[in-house]
């Protein structure tokens, strides 16, 4: 699935009487050909370059960057956050993958806002409410484990969900603010909710407790159409789901590795 950059210089095209930006990226096994008014989207998706034909098509425009606008100061209001302008060439990176995720579940692929990390090709996807630690933990995994551990995606990867439950989560270049991930994915093994804890703790739950936390950190189209299947998706999914209490010590990876993968580190 890895694909290098592509050297090629941009297409250029017109967006509405405006010059703009055309190329193709493969995501999550798909070809997304992507128009932009800037060219920063397609920097950020430089490594998943490829020239196949596209599976799906998006332009973005002004009033695109304008909603993600709205969106975005709506977001601050949320979390506390002081008020500040987004540049439009950032918000344009949120609206392509804004329109990729509300395309995504007709191909049975939602999006998760969540840290993946990969081990001996299984996946580990971290979920926790904003702040409470999910990518310091990951982190944590890739020290004790080191090269065994590869970073798929540390914010908002892609996952697949077959007919038979089992699941592939996918790298995105939407992949947090310190950009980790990698243009790769695995088989998910398991979901594992955090939450602080001065003792490291873990336990295994079902999956009606750990629905909720489940639908709060799964991306929500706006299209109704592609909101029932993101249920039915969810629905779909058989793994093993996790509840952690832990602190920031690396006792507390180890104890999640060795309880969610059944081995035991010397």
């Amino acid at each position: 699935m890895r694909r290098g950059q592509d050297p090629c210089p941009l297409q250029f095209c017109c967006l509405n009487g405006v010059s703009g930006m055309q190329k193709n990226y493969l995501i999550a096994e798909k070809v997304i050909s992507i128009e932009s008014l800037f060219p920063e989207v397609h920097e950020l998706c430089g490594e998943y370059r490829t020239e196949g034909p596209a599976d799906f098509s998006l332009s973005i425009s002004r009033e695109d960057i304008e909603n993600e606008r709205q969106k975005y100061r709506s977001m601050l209001v949320h979390e506390g956050l002081p008020q500040q302008e987004g540049k439009d060439s950032y918000l344009e990176t949120l609206a392509v993958y804004r329109k990729i995720a509300e395309w995504m579940p007709g191909n049975d692929t939602i999006l998760f806002h969540g840290s993946a990390v990969a081990v001996d090709g299984k996946a580990y996807l971290f979920a926790a409410r904003s702040g409470l630690g999910k990518s310091t933990h990951a982190a944590l995994w890739r020290k004790l484990l080191g090269e065994r551990a590869v970073m798929i995606n540390d914010d908002k990867p892609l996952i697949r969900v077959n007919e038979d439950g089992d699941a592939t989560v996918f790298g995105t270049p939407w992949n947090g603010k310190h950009h980790l991930g990698s243009n790769t994915c695995a088989q998910l093994k398991t979901i594992c909710l955090l939450e602080r804890s001065a003792e490291n703790w873990i336990c295994e739950i079902t999956k009606k407790d750990a629905y909720p936390m489940l639908w709060q950190q799964t991306y929500r189209p706006e299209d109704r159409q592609a909101l029932l299947k993101t249920v039915q998706l969810i629905d779909r999914l058989q793994l093993k789901y996790y509840r952690l209490g832990c602190n920031m010590d690396i006792s507390a990876a180890k104890l999640a590795f060795e309880t969610m993968s059944g081995q035991q580190l010397i």
